[in-house]
């Protein structure tokens, strides 16, 4: 999604107005608030792995990022 340049000069505009702080943010995080429909299991991260849990995995319910299912969903 991409703002309208008049939506961003309104916003300039009263944060000059108003003496508000503005801040640019590029926002890369599209797919983590989505429900998985399958079951997609992970394998743990190195650290979190436990002496005789070498074999569990994580079972995932929302979106990692990179994840392939992600765009499919």
């Amino acid at each position: 999604m991409v703002a309208h340049i008049i939506f961003i000069r309104v916003l300039l505009a009263l944060s000059s107005i108003y003496s508000f702080y503005v801040h640019q943010m590029d926002v890369k995080i599209a797919f983590l608030n989505g429900e998985l429909d399958k079951e997609v299991c992970i394998e743990l991260p190195k650290g979190f792995v436990l002496p005789r849990n070498e074999h569990k995995v994580c079972e995932l319910i929302k979106y990692l990022y990179r994840l392939k299912q992600a765009p499919k969903q």
